[in-house]
């Protein structure tokens, strides 16, 4: 028994939406489909999503939403005309959308949850209503119905414990069961959604919860490539991935799934594979808990823009007591989460992300620590690129860091920090942002192309 999840672009359309019946008609033991809403049909089109943003926005400033309800109704009525769907359910979306405009404006914390959400739910519908009509017993399910019962955290929602059992009930359905995505209800009966890439997180706890025995997630490409393709002409499919390496890629930058959503299924022990909707046939990657690992030493380079470096250096560094407690604490008080910290005997440097940095945060930061660390130097660098080496083959290979060193020498990129996780899963090099394209061509060359 398998559970399948469809990404935006994979129903985007009526032809797109054609594709996805045949593959769940295909595998009667595709019994769970998790869907996402409408994507983009064009790359000048707009998602459902980004569509419910705008009339939250209109919604929220009291401004007319009579324009904004239209066009996100049209969209479902498109595909419900080119598929020839009775005109039942789009009674039923059409009610759910003009609904969310007489939810509580002030004082709700899930107002903007539950906008967001319509789009997988409303889709959901939509989906079951077209297997039903073209000949399988299929049923929309509502993530309240499920079980899915998560954390009330809105925008970052988190399974609870007690859904495992609720959703494992319904694992023995005679039927398909199409699920919308991305969302959860509290214990008090809200919707709360997932962060990013909530669909897929869906996915794998649907899988985990109903004991599958591999999850499914569809997409637009054939699989997980080695490195980018926006950087790489035609790079390699990776053919299988440990979780660990995923893990490691997806935090990089590799976007094909977010890394939240392998928790539930590897927690499970339960194989992901990734497929392409337009080339089902396609093997595409698997992700497991542990692979043969092959003569390739490395799996994948990934790299991923907007870090900072904070320096700081001071004499005799490791030898005061409380250094290290006294400059993470001024990070928590004025909070800052931090990426990375490597260190020497008396220097050490912070990593993390640009974008919790404003100027006002960014100048009291750094005043504080010149006051309560009292260090020799310190100083911080923006713009900054970590490019990440991954690959399970690496314990077994001398020499993969001097190959990666000298391929980023030969080409003139200067590194400003070096880093390898105790795992010696990955090896990771932080760079200037403008050399980050052609560190990634030196390293795949060295890599893939010998």
């Amino acid at each position: 028994m398998k559970v399948v999840k469809f990404g935006g672009s994979s129903l985007a359309s009526a032809t797109q939406l054609q594709k996805v019946f045949q593959i769940v008609k295909e595998d009667p033991t595709r019994k769970f489909v998790v869907v996402s809403a409408p994507g983009k049909r064009s790359a000048d089109d707009i998602k459902v999503t980004d569509l419910l943003i705008s009339y939250y926005n209109r919604y929220l400033n009291n401004e007319n939403t009579e324009a904004i309800i239209k066009k996100i109704v049209n969209r479902y009525e498109g595909i419900l005309d080119e598929l020839s769907i009775k005109k039942d359910v789009l009674v039923d979306i059409q009610q759910a959308i003009q609904q969310l405009s007489t939810l509580q404006r002030e004082n709700n914390p899930h107002l903007f949850d539950a906008f967001l959400a319509s789009g997988e739910d409303n889709n959901a519908k939509l989906v079951a209503a077209f297997f039903s009509q073209n000949g399988l017993k299929a049923t929309y399910k509502n993530p309240l119905d499920l079980g899915l019962i998560v954390s009330d955290e809105p925008g970052n929602a988190r399974i609870l414990a007690s859904s495992h059992n609720k959703i494992n009930q319904h694992k023995n359905t005679d039927e398909v069961l199409v699920i919308p995505g991305f969302f959860g209800y509290t214990e008090q009966g809200d919707i709360c959604t997932f962060s990013r890439g909530g669909s897929d997180i869906t996915g794998s706890i649907v899988a985990a919860g109903v004991e599958a025995e591999i999850y499914e997630n569809f997409t637009d490409v054939n699989g997980i490539f080695v490195a980018h393709p926006g950087v790489i002409h035609e790079p390699r499919t990776i053919e299988e991935l440990t979780y660990r390496e995923m893990r490691e890629l997806a935090y990089a930058g590799f976007a094909v799934l977010h890394d939240e959503a392998l928790m539930p299924a590897y927690r499970a022990n339960i194989p992901v594979v990734i497929k392409n909707t337009n080339n089902p046939q396609c093997k595409g990657t698997l992700i497991t808990t542990s692979r043969k690992v092959k003569h390739e030493p490395v799996v994948g380079i990934a790299s991923d823009q907007g870090f900072a470096s904070i320096y700081i250096s001071k004499y005799l560094m490791n030898r005061e007591l409380g250094f290290g407690r006294r400059l993470l604490q001024i990070f928590e008080e004025l909070g800052l989460s931090y990426e990375h910290m490597p260190s020497g005997i008396d220097d050490i440097s912070i990593i993390l992300r640009e974008r919790q940095l404003s100027q006002d945060i960014e100048e009291e930061l750094l005043e504080r620590m010149t006051l309560e660390l009292k260090p020799d130097e310190l100083r911080i660098t923006h713009g900054l690129s970590m490019l990440m080496v991954v690959g399970e083959g690496m314990r077994q290979r001398i020499g993969v860091m001097a190959d990666s060193t000298s391929a980023l020498a030969k080409n003139n990129i200067n590194l400003e920090m070096i880093n390898q996780g105790s795992s010696e899963v990955s090896i990771m090099f932080g760079i200037r942002e403008e050399q980050e394209e052609k560190a990634i061509q030196a390293l795949y060359e060295t890599f893939f192309n010998n």
